[in-house]
C-alpha cells in the first residue's frame, strides 16, 4: 500500500455548470494540499445505460467502478433532486457494491438549489452504509448553491465561495478525506464475528 492516499471524487451532476462539480473540486484541492493523489469521476463524462443485473456492466461503468474501487477514499457529490439525491448518481451506485466501498471512507456533499439537503445526505449514507462504507461524520450541504458563488477567474472553474466559512467546511471535508483514507473500521466485524457464535 502507497503511503500516499488515494481521494476520488464522484460528481452526480450532469449538469455543464454544476456546482455540485464545483464544490467537489474545492474538496479536492484540500485533499491536494493535505497530501493525497485526487481525482475526479464526472458521470456527465460517462455513456452509462441504466443498471440492469442481467446485462454485464459496459465498459464505461467497469471504468468508473475500477477508479472508486481502488481510492482509499471517496466523496460522494450530488445536486438534490425532490429531497433525494440524483438518478445520476443513483443509477452509478447500483453497479456499485462491496467491492468498491466496504471499509473505505466516503465523504458526502449535497448542493441544494433551495434550502433543504438534510434528507439527501441521509439517504447517501444509508446507502453508503448499506454497501458497508466508511461514512465521515463530517458531510456538508449547500443551500442555495446558485448564491454561494461569485465569478472569478482565478478561482476553480472560475468561481469561488462568497462565504469564507462555508469553503472551511467543504475544504474540510477533503483534509478529513485524506486525513481518515487508511482508517481501518471494520465495519463489518461485529457482524461477522456474531455470525460466527
Amino acid at each position: 500500500m502507497s503511503d500516499t492516499p488515494s481521494v476520488v471524487a464522484v460528481n452526480g451532476s450532469l449538469r455543464e455548470t454544476s456546482y455540485t462539480r464545483t464544490a467537489l473540486r474545492y474538496a479536492l484541492e484540500a485533499a491536494a494540499a493535505a497530501g493525497a493523489e485526487t481525482s475526479l469521476v464526472d458521470l456527465g463524462e460517462y455513456d452509462l445505460p441504466v443498471y440492469d443485473p442481467d446485462v454485464d456492466d459496459p465498459d464505461a461503468a467497469e471504468e468508473a467502478m475500477r477508479i472508486v474501487r481502488e481510492a482509499d477514499a471517496v466523496a460522494l457529490g450530488t445536486p438534490v433532486y425532490h429531497g433525494s439525491y440524483s438518478g445520476a448518481l443513483k443509477n452509478f451506485h447500483d453497479f456499485c457494491g462491496w467491492d468498491e466501498y466496504e471499509d473505505t471512507t466516503v465523504g458526502l456533499l449535497a448542493t441544494a438549489g433551495g434550502g433543504s439537503y438534510g434528507s439527501t445526505l441521509d439517504h447517501l449514507r444509508i446507502t453508503v452504509r448499506g454497501v458497508h462504507g466508511w461514512v465521515l461524520p463530517h458531510q456538508v450541504g449547500l443551500r442555495n448553491a446558485s448564491s454561494k458563488f461569485e465569478a472569478d477567474s482565478d478561482a476553480i472553474d472560475g468561481r469561488r465561495f462568497r462565504d469564507p466559512d462555508l469553503q472551511e467546511r467543504v475544504e474540510k471535508l477533503g483534509r478529513n478525506l485524506a486525513e481518515y483514507a487508511f482508517i481501518e473500521p471494520s465495519v463489518t466485524s461485529s457482524r461477522s464475528a456474531a455470525a460466527d457464535d
